[in-house]
């Protein structure tokens, strides 16, 4: 066990080198971060205010201020906050349909957040480890599989399938899963290129994450409810 760990972590030192490796640090240190901003979200969601559409329309607003304030060096605090704010934001807009998902099963929570976890640190560290750039070919596939979604689900607003929403679902299961190899590899290329922006580094996995995060609660209540219909019938 000792000399498979010790080679894993030769693995990365090896491909990865020291400033890339402390800019990751730095990145998923802030991941981690925003996610506990998210589920702080979501308590203030569900105990002390429903904010609705609010929630959606003031995360969208931090993202803009975010992504349009460039990184100085001398405004990380501020950046910084503008992310958390956002994090904050997507966990009470994400506390709707965490009610709904507990009152099914509670368990599918703790499923879905552990699947989550584990997606998102086994595609993350494959990413690290690929050879250098393999997967950022992936972007303008991405790119092309996130537009035809968006044409799915405008489309089943008027013809209201539910092949089309199972489609664009799993779909989207997909992208996600594709975005963490691509954002994860991009990010290593950009901070070889010099950028240290690590804040909105981590704002692109934390997207990646809450869209893995929302469509496995979403499939899992869903084979909840049709395992209890047959047992019903």
């Amino acid at each position: 066990m000792a000399p498979t760990i010790q080679s894993f972590i030769n693995g990365f030192q090896n491909r990865l080198e020291p400033p890339v490796r402390q800019h990751l640090k730095n990145v998923y240190g802030t991941l981690t971060m925003t996610c506990g901003a998210a589920a702080a979200g979501v308590c203030v969601d569900a105990m002390v205010m429903r904010a609705g559409l609010l929630s959606t329309v003031a995360g969208l607003a931090l993202m803009l201020l975010l992504v349009a304030t460039p990184d100085n060096g001398k405004n990380t605090h501020l950046r910084l906050g503008y992310l958390l704010g956002f994090g904050l934001t997507s966990g009470m807009g994400l506390s709707p349909l965490l009610e709904y998902v507990s009152f099914v099963d509670p368990s599918i929570i703790v499923t879905a957040l552990l699947g989550t976890t584990l997606v998102f640190v086994c595609f993350s560290v494959a990413a690290m480890l690929a050879d250098r750039g393999s997967f950022l070919f992936l972007g303008g596939t991405l790119m092309t599989l996130l537009s035809s979604m968006s044409l799915l689900g405008l489309a089943n607003l008027f013809m209201h399938s539910n092949l089309l929403y199972q489609s664009q679902l799993y779909l989207g299961l997909v992208a996600m899963c594709g975005f963490v190899l691509f954002d994860t590899q991009l990010i290593v290329e950009k901070r070889r290129a010099g950028s240290r922006d690590f804040v909105t580094h981590a704002l692109d996995l934390f997207i990646d994450f809450i869209g893995i995060f929302r469509r496995l609660l979403v499939i899992l209540t869903q084979k909840e409810e049709q395992e209890r219909r047959r047992k019903r019938d």
